[in-house]
């Protein structure tokens, strides 16, 4: 018996001027502002040593560690990346993000109810207002954060990689220091949604965000949503926030950029030495194209160390292809089957308590289960 060859296939994508019959282009509300920058996460925690150790060796640099609240920084100008503060439950409270100065919070307030912040509760201070999103989950959007000075980072060193056709290091060695991947910045947030439409368009409307890169299932509706920054003409990641249609209101994973292969590579080695549970890597990305490497936190939530994603200017077209669990890495090991819904009784009565809220429909339950269980790869 002849054994057939494996075939790979990427997905086409179309841009948004050009969509084939039957796509759905992601409506996008006019905005009521414009985010330039996530500017940090919060959390809630049992306990902030383990998720001290894990954010050291992430490298994260602790701003203050008190028994209550730990707050973090990177290595850039932001005052702050991480907040997190002890409570009865391990749970991700939500993100914050710096509006551009032209942006009226107050609008914010008239529009959606939000409640004024303290100053003192805002890393850096300034001021800012609290809403929630469709899901109930608490947004900030700040202004006037005093920034910090930046903490050194090594030189890269890929632009000294030797190729086939060219060889800049000559007489020269990479000897990379043993030592945790220092994080450079809070790259962006990963959020599953059950009411995609909807969400969508609420952070569409209140970050005024552009989708770069969306995808959508097989009867054309959108369903995954990579969103950048409107900088302008400054080019921005390729995405900053990601929302994906699923069976939970819930963080998929943050992540964070690190200065080169090198450093990922280094810090891995430094969190599987001292005991950290990896989840998926090394690998890249294909829709944003970054080198990737994630890791579990000790309360199970997933981050993940990044380097060399795309950059776009605002006037960059959105573009669409199908969703699909293999679309989202490039090369590497497969992706862990915990990234999907777990088959398990749980998983069946969330669907059921979906489909008898009638916030999922059967119809649209076939194409999620169609697009997550197709084979990733032609050997799987």
């Amino acid at each position: 018996m002849v054994r057939t060859k494996a075939v790979l296939r990427q997905p086409q994508s179309h841009r948004e001027s050009r969509l084939p019959s039957g796509v759905q282009p992601l409506r996008r509300p006019p905005a009521m502002g414009r985010a330039v920058e996530l500017a940090f996460l919060r959390w809630e925690k049992r306990e902030l040593a383990p998720t001290e150790r894990f954010w050291r060796d992430f490298g994260f640099h602790i701003v203050s560690s008190t028994p209550q609240r730990l707050v973090a920084r990177a290595a850039g100008t932001a005052p702050c990346i991480a907040i997190t503060e002890r409570g009865p439950a391990n749970r991700f409270v939500g993100p914050a993000f710096r509006m551009s100065d032209d942006t009226d919070l107050e609008a914010y307030v008239k529009r959606f109810d939000a409640t004024r912040l303290a100053p003192e509760l805002i890393p850096g201070r300034g001021r800012g207002v609290s809403l929630d999103d469709p899901s109930g989950r608490s947004v900030w959007l700040l202004q006037g954060q005093a920034r910090v000075e930046p903490l050194p980072l090594r030189e890269p060193v890929s632009r000294l990689a030797n190729t086939a056709r060219h060889a800049p290091r000559v007489n020269r060695t990479v000897r990379t220091p043993i030592e945790p991947a220092q994080v450079a910045k809070l790259g962006h947030l990963v959020l599953q949604t059950v009411d995609f439409a909807a969400t969508a368009h609420w952070y569409l409307q209140v970050l005024g965000l552009i989708p770069t890169d969306v995808q959508h299932l097989a009867d054309g509706s959108p369903n995954l949503a990579f969103c950048r920054l409107d900088l302008g003409d400054e080019p921005a990641d390729h995405h900053t926030l990601v929302l994906v249609g699923g069976l939970d209101e819930k963080y998929e994973h943050s992540a964070y950029e690190v200065i080169d292969l090198d450093a990922l590579g280094q810090g891995h080695q430094v969190l599987r030495a001292a005991g950290h549970s990896h989840l998926w890597g090394i690998g890249r990305h294909l829709l944003g194209s970054q080198l990737f490497d994630y890791w579990r936190d000790p309360a199970g939530f997933e981050h993940e160390h990044y380097t060399d994603g795309d950059l776009f200017t605002a006037g960059h077209e959105t573009e669409y292809s199908p969703l699909s669990f293999g679309g989202i890495w490039a090369w590497g090991a497969d992706a862990p089957a915990s990234m999907k819904p777990g088959k398990n009784l749980r998983t069946l009565l969330r669907v059921l308590k979906l489909l008898r809220s009638r916030a999922l429909t059967p119809e649209r339950l076939k194409l999620l289960g169609a697009a997550l269980d197709a084979p990733a790869r032609p050997w799987r």
